[in-house]
């Protein structure tokens, strides 16, 4: 029997960022060989989604030459520079309309892997109507999976708060797989060590 289209998830890789802070572009670091992008997006195919979406910056060409090979669509967001809500914002917009959620994940999670992606989606499709997030640092965040109820608010989002605020602000209605690992993240060339 095939799964109801509500139960249909899209992803988002946001991919977009400079990495100011790092000073490149975190998103092409390699890690055993391999993008951050590229493992990021790799890892969000095992969960079966109906629809890819790879936001990329202004200059794509870098980002959507390391995903080539993978079942994806990269997008541009041209004002990636007002932060992640911009790059959100853009995903969603693209992203098929068949999709009951968006499973949002970012590149510089290298502690990321299928199993928990595959746990969101799992515990989204049990309550298609909430939100799934992932829990670490005392907080909820991304990857996270979100269901289109919540688009349109998360299209009115700015800076980089990104989905944080909505989650929090809809904690009742949003379910949490624990990921304490997750709490590591790339900002500096230290983070990869």
């Amino acid at each position: 029997m095939p799964e109801p289209a509500s139960a249909r998830h899209g992803v988002i890789v946001l991919a977009a960022g400079r990495s100011r802070r790092l000073g490149q572009a975190k998103q092409l670091l390699t890690v055993d060989g391999e993008t951050l992008v590229h493992r990021a997006v790799r890892l969000a195919l095992q969960t079966g989604p109906a629809d890819c979406v790879v936001v990329c910056g202004p200059e794509p060409g870098p980002v959507a030459a390391s995903v080539a090979d993978l079942a994806c669509r990269c997008v541009t967001c041209a004002d990636a520079d007002a932060g992640l809500s911009a790059s959100l914002r853009h995903g969603l917009r693209e992203l098929d309309a068949r999709c009951g959620g968006a499973l949002v994940v970012l590149t510089d999670q290298p502690d990321l892997d299928a199993a928990h992606l595959q746990a969101l989606r799992d515990t989204w499709r049990e309550k298609p109507d909430c939100a799934t997030a992932s829990g670490y640092a005392g907080t909820l965040g991304v990857p996270a999976l979100l269901p289109r109820s919540w688009f349109a608010s998360l299209l009115e989002g700015t800076g980089d708060t990104g989905a944080r605020e909505l989650l929090r602000a809809g904690r009742d209605h949003v379910q949490v797989v624990l990921a304490p690992r997750l709490e590591r993240d790339i900002d500096c060339p230290n983070d990869l060590e």
